[in-house]
Parts: C-alpha cells; structure tokens; sequence
C-alpha cells in the first residue's frame, strides 16, 4: 500500500552515498556550514514572509481544526491497515531533558560531540524550518526544554526520505530522539537526531500565542526571554500561550502543556507539602491518615457534604475536619501525629474558597497555643526563605490588574489580642460575658452602627467573627495573629488561663486572609460536653454551621488527653501566596467547575 508521508512511519536505515574525492567532500560539508548558519540567522532575522507565518505553513496552523483532526486520523488508519503501530511501546531513554541541560551546557558555541549517542524523549511545542533539509524543534519535557537541530547530514535517511518524514512530524507530537549533543553557532544547546520517530502523534491543533504585527511578536518574545517566573516573584500572565480561564481549568493537563509557568506552580505546591513534612518529621511526628467519611461532621463549624453507604445502610458525612481522630491518637499514645488530606466544606465558592481543598493538621502532646506560634513561624519563615531565597514575597493580592503587595515573612509575626483590638479601633467596651442577651443586642447594634454586614443568624459568634474582619483582617498584610478568642467562638479551644471567657486561641492571618487556626486543645470531658450543648442553642437559631455533638469523642476524652496544641493550615491559600496567584483556582489542578452546556 502505497502511505502518505505525512503520516507516522518508523525511521528506516541508513542510505547509501556516492563516494566522493577529499577535496570534494571538504568544499560540500564547507557549503552545507555556511548554508546551516544562514538558516540559523533566519530564525530571528525579517524576511518577507514573516517568522510566524512561515511556522504557521510549516505545522498547518492554518489550516481548520476539524480539517486537521480528520487528517491525522485518517493517516494513523492507513498505518494501522499496512501493519505499523503508530504507537510503540517503548522507547529507551539514556537521560531525562534536564540532565542533557546540566550535562552539556558547558559546551562552546558551534562545539559537537558525534562520538557520544543520547537518546531523549518529549513533546514537541514548536517546529521551524526555511529549508527541506533542516528542521529546528523545540523539544520540551519534565518542565525543561532543548533545541532539538534536525540536519540531512546527520540522519539515518537519505534526503528525500529526510524531508518527507520531518513534513509530516506536527506540534504536540511526542517523539523519540538519537543522537549527539552540540551547540549551534548562537550558542543554543541542541541535540542533532541521527533518528527520530514519533512514539505518540498528538491529533489535535495546539494554540499559539496570539500576535496582531511583527513588532507584537517580537514584543511578546522579549517579554518571555525576560521573565523567567521563581517562587516568591510576581507572575506575568501574559507570557502564557494558552489564556482562555475556562480551557485552562477544564484542560488542564493542555495548560500544562503550554504554559511553562504552570508546570512551576505545581511543582511549588509539591515543595510546600515536602517541606512541611520533613519539617515535623524531624521534630519526631508521624504522618497518620483518618476517614475521610465519618458518622458525625465535627471538628470545624461548616456544612458538611452528605453520602450514604450501601452496606451498612448508613448516612456518612464527607469530613470537615480531621480534627477529632487526630485528638483520638494521641489519647491513645501517639504524641505527635499529623495528617495531609481533603478536606470537603459546604461553603461558597470564589477566589479564596473552594468546597473541597487540602488541609495540613498536626497535634503535639504537652504543648500549647504558645509553642505552636512559634513552631509556625519557624515553619513558614523557613520555607519562604528556602523556596524564593528571601523572607519577603510579592503577591498581586488584589489581582493581576492591581499593583503587587510585598509580604514580610520575617519572624516573630506581630501578634494581637482579638477583643482588645476590637475594642480600641471601634472604640467599644464589649460586655464581658458574651454568652448574654446583653452581649448580643450589643455587638448587633455595633455592626449597624459600623455598616457591618451580618446575615442571619444573628447569633453572638457571627456578630463577632463580621466585627473582626471588618476592623482586624483588613490590617494584616504581613503575617499576623489574631490570639485570645472568647470561648463562645471556640468549643474545641481550652479556657484562657489568666482570661476569664477567653480561650487559648489563635488565628494566622497574611494578606488578609486566614492561613493558621490553632489552640491549647480542650482536654476536660465534661467542660467539653458544655460547649457542645452551647453550640445546639446556635444551631436551633439556624445557624448551620455550629458543631454538633460528638458522644465518641467526649467519651475518648474521659480516658484522658493529655496538654496538647492543635493546628491546621490550608496548603492551597499558602501555595497561593508563593505562586502569585491570587486566584485559588490556579493551585489546583482539577478544580470544581460547573457542567458545559
């Protein structure tokens, strides 16, 4: 069957030359050099047809998607008819594309090992070619990317076989490559294929960045050489091939593809995890793991998300937190436990908030809430210094549009009391037993005094929780905690010991929003049982999101906990501000988002 060139095929071996003189074989390899060089130059000099059109010829960009899928498929048909598999199973790799980077980089301009033969695989993302026997890709792979200098010369095929093969290679296609290391005569390190095969063809048009003139293109080139995005540094969205939200979101693994940024993202977000890991394995904690479906939703004040199990007829409740079984740990002896897990919340989405996002929760026996501020500190201050080589950041905290915040992760983060805070801004005396009418009809008519908004219910824990981020979280930018909460909002949290109504309590608050919640754990079973029952009264006004009553875990607690400190972190706003993005949907990979139409 006579195939299409444009199809897949394996390289066939190597074909016969004619036999030349000496002197004839150093004037044509002459030649070829000095025609190798001026191809190079066209790369980024102006030609009457420009750069980008000519790359949009040579990959068919121009053509219509549709057009170009049902040509691909019909191709990988006559391949699969005639016996070839366009999709091997293997393919030996020698090295990985960023241990070719630190292998060779050293190389001089123009230098070429051809005694040495590596094999690479990846992506192709960008294809260029003026000549029928020189092909220039980009070779991309494990966030790293090569030149990949395609030369008749070097090849296994001779020249006829040579152009028709590399016509039919396209953007996106994963390919196979042997061959010697070297630098161009720009100085770029290449790889220079005596064979190349596609292993995976990709059956789709990739996007292109979108450019209106030459000077755009030139424009959007120089943007991308200058901003090469670390953790800690503002980000340029405009650098980024792919920017349609939707598609990036709901293909990701394309925004991966074709945002070099993104792939840093989440490579950073792997670091966050890593090093808060390491940083309590080394202080003696074990990595633990709880249900993640549980008979009672308890632990945090939110909605929790509803299932059933068929075998046990039973309702579950997707958990909220893993609070109470780490509690149950170390009530049974493990003294420092932590857990990294999902967490899932009947809550509004926005930028900040998702329903089901990732929580980092430990526990350490015979500490409390001022060892654990400390310990964050170290932590974060840490990590920040490790990941961007500073303890300052700067986060587009207010979008991409608006000008970047400098946040100062330098320790100790400055600390203040919540109720006298609230007290000295607005100018109040609050009453000091919240748990009153008195104290309630006061705090309502300070949020309308204040124009704080408060849907209902209007119970006390919600009037206070509007008050502090009307008048607290607005100041802190830099890391800052918000400690001493009054009992009525904490019925995890253990009483104040020199505070009557207060609890050991404290929020992290960095650029305005809640990073950290941590306390001296409650221990006393029947004090425990107490602010359950508080909490019912709440929820029989109809706040939904007050905690219910966990028999079992007061009942553990009866067997007896000893003096411990809790904290849990969100690992997705935290990646946020060391990504620079201040949408929390650029931190997870799959997001939730609503059905196409």
């Amino acid at each position: 069957m006579q195939l299409s060139m444009d199809s897949f095929v394996s390289e066939p071996g190597p074909a016969s030359s004619e036999t030349l003189s000496n002197n004839a074989l150093k004037r044509e390899r002459r030649a070829r050099e000095r025609q190798v060089r001026e191809e190079e130059k066209k790369k980024v000099t102006t030609n009457k047809t420009p750069e980008n059109q000519r790359q949009q010829v040579a990959n068919n960009d121009t053509m219509d998607p549709s057009q170009f899928l049902s040509n691909r498929i019909k191709s990988l048909a006559l391949l699969k008819e005639s016996g070839v598999n366009p999709y091997p199973h293997k393919f030996d790799i020698s090295m990985s594309i960023t241990e070719f980077i630190d292998k060779y980089s050293s190389l001089h301009v123009g230098e070429h090992v051809e005694n040495t033969e590596i094999s690479l695989a990846g992506r192709i993302l960008n294809k260029r070619s003026s000549s029928s026997k020189l092909y220039f890709y980009d070779l991309h792979g494990n966030g790293a990317k090569i030149q990949v200098m395609a030369d008749a010369r070097h090849s296994n095929m001779d020249e006829n076989e040579f152009c028709k093969y590399h016509s039919g290679v396209k953007r996106g296609d994963i390919v196979g490559i042997c061959g010697f290391p070297g630098k161009s005569q720009r100085g770029e390190l290449s790889i220079f294929p005596r064979s190349l095969v596609v292993l995976t063809p990709c059956l789709h048009m990739l996007p292109r960045h979108t450019v209106t003139s030459n000077s755009d293109e030139a424009q959007s080139k120089k943007k991308t050489r200058n901003h090469s995005w670390t953790p800690g540094i503002t980000r340029n969205p405009e650098t980024n091939i792919l920017r349609d939200q939707e598609t990036r979101y709901r293909q990701r693994y394309l925004d991966l593809m074709l945002n070099s940024e993104v792939q840093k993202i989440f490579r950073t977000r792997a670091k966050i995890i890593s090093y808060s890991r390491d940083f309590l394995d080394n202080l003696g904690f074990i990595e633990v793991e709880t249900p993640a479906m549980t008979m009672t939703a308890g632990g945090a004040a939110a909605r929790p998300f509803i299932t059933h199990h068929n075998e046990l007829n039973m309702k579950l409740y997707m958990r909220i937190s893993p609070e109470l079984y780490l509690k149950k740990l170390v009530v049974g002896g493990l003294d420092r436990v932590y857990e990294i897990g999902k967490v899932f919340r009947k809550e509004g989405m926005d930028l900040t908030h998702l329903p089901e996002f990732t929580m980092f929760e430990f526990y350490m026996a015979y500490a409390d809430y001022n060892d654990l501020m400390g310990i964050i500190e170290k932590l974060l201050s840490g990590m920040v210094k490790e990941m961007t080589g500073s303890h300052k950041i700067k986060y587009h905290g207010n979008g991409f549009d608006s000008e970047p915040v400098e946040i100062d992760f330098t320790p100790p983060f400055r600390r203040i009391d919540l109720i006298e805070e609230i007290e000295s801004r607005a100018n109040l005396s609050i009453p000091k037993d919240l748990s009153s009418e008195t104290a309630n009809k006061f705090l309502l008519e300070a949020c309308e005094k204040f124009d704080v908004k408060c849907l209902a219910p209007h119970t006390t824990t919600r009037l206070l929780d509007k008050l502090v981020g009307h008048f607290l979280e607005e100041t802190c930018i830099n890391p800052t905690f918000i400690i001493n909460h009054p009992e009525i909002m904490s019925p995890l949290a253990k009483w104040h010991r020199s505070k009557p109504g207060l609890t050991e309590r404290f929020e992290l608050f960095v650029n305005k929003k809640e990073l950290c919640n941590a306390y001296t754990e409650l221990n006393d079973p029947q004090v425990q049982r107490q602010r359950f029952a508080e909490q019912l009264k709440d929820r029989q006004l109809g706040d939904d999101e007050a905690m219910v009553l966990d028999e079992s875990f007061c009942s553990c607690l009866e067997y007896g906990l000893p003096p411990t400190a809790g904290l849990g972190m969100g690992i997705d706003r935290l990646a946020m501000l060391l990504t620079d993005s201040p949408n929390v949907k650029e931190v997870i990979l799959f997001p939730a988002m609503k059905p196409q139409d």
